[in-house]
């Protein structure tokens, strides 16, 4: 397994997602090369709903205020149980609970506990709408970027890379601003909150909660470092994991022929053993900070109940206000964790958030035409005039091609693998851009018409096969909006695919699977020629797909891609010679370079590189029937 797929399988998070501590607290994340420029550019995204977000805020900020009050108002009631029993103790004629007073306290309890919920709804309704209408916007950009980038950004990546930043980082933005942005708010607030209500309570109380804060932060930094490295050997393990499983998932047969399921399984053992190490230490050092943090939250209770306790007999303090003081001591470790926690979330989606601009940034095809040509009846005539192009600036493959085609004319394109036959077809598409000379279709140069408009000139059929899942006649009527079932029906016979079709147990209605496995390769291509006769364009382009099928499909593919170019001007990137003998014009390339053209009479009768070719295939085949 290469690297490059374990570090896909990582993106994606694979077949067996992705493990850590509870709460995600120091798991390690990617971190964005320019945090604060990606943070404000995020931000950014938020303005348009800025009043939106100060109501969040706002509810925010009351729901989280009557939670911080009440404490203090439940330990007024304690003071006064506490002194009512106390005066019956001392034998205080009339003494007992003020039952009314504590009536009265657990009724405004009840209402604050009330509006606090109210409020804390409102806050997540409000939020939730922010946070999808920002998420919607962003996904839509990301979706109009994709089509308005070239074939050569594709080229150059990895699917699983592309898929990782249009689905996985949008996710991590969406629950980040779904649900840490308001725990960030009401964590601040919490903090805030908390730390006053413990100064108006005991100035000493507060500094003995807060002397616990540097211990809490010096342990959770130590066990934070030495977490790292062994989650990142999970999240690398679980990456060489998940790229195995997927070559073993994708090539079962190929295993199973050639007898090496033992060896499979034995290599699946020794990934998934070294992930459990892996994992388990990660787990385990993660897993000691809460004990450690409970621990040293204790010590700090067991000091304030001891100091309470010596200012409530000093009439320092109330009872009801210790009780208070320990709530609110509970309280106060709490925003801290969470905070830790929503800072890494933060540091973690900013860093999507960074990957996902860099996708919205690339450089895209060069926009169309203002004032766009259109070409009302397309009749297929092309033309190579100089053309120059290069992939890279620096590496030209094509120097100066020229080619005039007329309509009607079947085009065969031949050569050794790497000769630059699929690049002449990308340019004719408007793939990529020439870096010289022009390619014009019925006099207009591709470059004056839409790209949408020009592509549609066009029709093809490629050696692979692209299939969506789906029913067989809708994979067919792909190929023109709004065709009738009648039209539909005559596309497949006139592929030879109605007969097969009509085989199957629902006919036109048999829904393909995934990858359409569950049809042959053979059946596979003459949908895709059906579909392309129902498009009926004025060029079809064709790279001959019969080197994987029997003899009779071969013939049925042979004679559907006859009627398919019938009349029509034809590209056909040959494989087997044997089959393009009829071509008005053969262009021979090689390193880019069209180093022959003309029929397959002339070019045998000069016995170049074509005569060549077609030799060495010709006497291939010879000896295979012989050996036969």
């Amino acid at each position: 397994m290469s690297d490059a797929r374990a570090k896909d399988q990582q993106n994606r998070g694979g077949f067996f997602g992705r493990g850590g501590p509870v709460g995600g607290l120091i798991m390690p994340v990617q971190k964005a090369k320019d945090f604060k420029g990606t943070l404000k550019r995020l931000a950014s995204y938020l303005l348009p709903q800025k009043y939106a977000l100060l109501a969040v805020i706002i509810t925010a900020v009351i729901s989280t205020i009557f939670t911080i009050v009440s404490p203090k108002i439940l330990g007024d009631a304690t003071t006064i149980i506490f002194q009512g029993l106390m005066q019956k103790i001392k034998g205080v004629p009339g003494a007992g609970v003020d039952f009314s007073a504590i009536m009265h306290i657990l009724i405004i309890l009840g209402i604050l506990y009330v509006i606090s919920a109210i409020f804390n709804f409102i806050q997540q309704y409000i939020m939730a709408s922010v946070a999808q209408k920002t998420t919607y916007e962003l996904r839509k950009q990301v979706d109009e970027k994709l089509t308005r980038l070239p074939l050569k950004f594709f080229d150059s990546r990895t699917h699983g890379e592309i898929m990782s930043r249009a689905v996985n980082d949008m996710d991590n933005i969406s629950s980040t601003l779904q649900q840490s942005l308001t725990q960030l708010i009401m964590s601040i607030v919490t903090l805030v909150g908390v730390v006053v209500m413990m100064l108006s309570i005991n100035l000493l109380l507060t500094i003995v909660v807060l002397l616990t804060l540097p211990l809490s932060l010096f342990v959770t930094t130590v066990i934070a470092k030495r977490s790292q490295g062994y989650f990142m050997q999970q999240q690398s393990s679980l990456g060489e994991l998940n790229g195995h499983v997927e070559e073993m998932f994708t090539g079962h047969k190929i295993v199973k022929a050639f007898g090496h399921e033992g060896k499979a399984v034995a290599r699946f053992d020794e990934l998934n053993g070294t992930l459990y190490d892996a994992g388990w230490k990660a787990q385990f050092v993660s897993g000691i900070i809460m004990p450690l943090m409970m621990f040293i939250g204790n010590i700090g209770y067991v000091l304030v109940s001891i100091i309470g306790c010596l200012l409530v007999t000093q009439r320092a303090i109330q009872i009801g206000d210790v009780q208070a003081f320990i709530q609110y001591a509970r309280q106060f470790s709490q925003p801290i964790t969470q905070l830790a926690n929503i800072a890494n979330i933060i540091q973690s989606t900013v860093a999507s958030a960074e990957r996902v601009f860099e996708l919205l940034d690339e450089e895209e095809e060069i926009p169309d035409p203002a004032t766009a040509k259109i070409i009302e009846a397309p009749q297929g005539d092309v033309q190579f005039e100089h053309v120059k192009f290069g992939y890279k600036d620096d590496a030209i493959l094509i120097e100066d091609m020229n080619i005039n085609v007329k309509s009607g004319q079947m085009i065969a394109i031949v050569g050794p693998t790497g000769a630059g036959k699929t690049t002449l077809v990308n340019l004719l598409m408007r793939f990529y851009e020439l870096n010289g000379g022009k390619i014009l279709i019925d006099g207009v140069e591709t470059t004056q018409l839409r790209r949408g408009d020009l592509r549609r000139m066009f029709g093809m059929v490629l050696q692979d096969t692209w299939l969506f899942s789906g029913t067989i006649r809708e994979n067919i009527a792909y190929g023109r909006a709004g065709a009738t079932e009648e039209e539909i029906i005559q596309a497949a016979t006139a592929a030879h695919a109605d007969h097969f079709i009509r085989t199957l147990p629902a006919g036109y209605d048999t829904v393909l699977n995934e990858e359409a496995s569950n049809i042959s390769q053979g059946q596979k291509q003459l949908l895709t020629i059906a579909r392309a006769i129902l498009a009926d364009p004025a060029v079809m382009i064709l790279d001959e797909a019969t080197s994987s099928v029997d003899t009779r499909t071969e013939v049925f593919i042979q004679e559907a891609m006859n009627e398919l170019t019938k009349g029509r001007t034809s590209f056909v990137i040959a494989h087997r010679l044997s089959t393009i003998r009829n071509a008005d014009l053969i262009l021979v390339m090689n390193h880019g370079s069209i180093i022959e053209q003309g029929t397959h009479s002339g070019l045998l009768a000069k016995g170049g590189f074509y005569a060549d070719l077609y030799n060495s295939q010709f006497t291939s085949s010879v000896l295979q029937e012989n050996a036969m």
